[in-house]
């Protein structure tokens, strides 16, 4: 909760004063009766709703559909990117001596380029913003409504 005196917000555990000069110590409002700020004129007001700053401005409008698809993809992008880094060293030795990659390696590698792909994909059959925060979001049982990445096969 927050609260407000003569229109201004009074943060907790911070000092204020009064119009009339009168000065209250940072614990007045932790410590204070409902009845005290009442008959001070401090009103307790509704915290400020907080909005995910990927889809919402700071106003709780939603920002433009289109850009935010192109950040959500840029950042799928670097994701599956780093993910497949973790291997590139076999990849790299494959190409420089032959020696085959690891099967379980090449399952996982081919497993973020196809979760990558869906992935995108799932972001741009989003209609709307409330579809992507849907995306985003988790089912009931707190499982994840959008394709997840393989796991490292060798993260033990």
């Amino acid at each position: 909760m927050a609260f407000k005196l003569n229109g201004n917000t009074l943060a907790v555990d911070v000092p204020f004063k009064t119009s009339d000069g009168t000065q209250y110590p940072a614990n007045w409002l932790r410590l204070s009766t409902a009845k005290e700020k009442t008959d001070l004129g401090i009103t307790e007001v509704a915290d400020p709703k907080a909005y995910d700053s990927r889809f919402y401005n700071d106003d709780g409008s939603a920002k433009a559909l289109d850009g935010v698809k192109s950040m959500l993809k840029a950042q799928e992008k670097e994701t599956a990117k780093n993910l497949l880094n973790i291997y590139d060293w076999q990849v790299i030795r494959k190409t420089e001596k032959g020696t085959a990659l690891d099967t379980n390696v090449a399952t996982f590698r081919d497993g973020i380029r196809t979760a990558y792909t869906t992935r995108k994909t799932e972001i741009d059959n989003c209609a709307d913003t409330a579809a992507l925060v849907t995306l985003y979001g988790t089912k009931e049982d707190n499982t994840p409504n959008m394709t997840q990445y393989p796991e490292d096969p060798n993260s033990n």
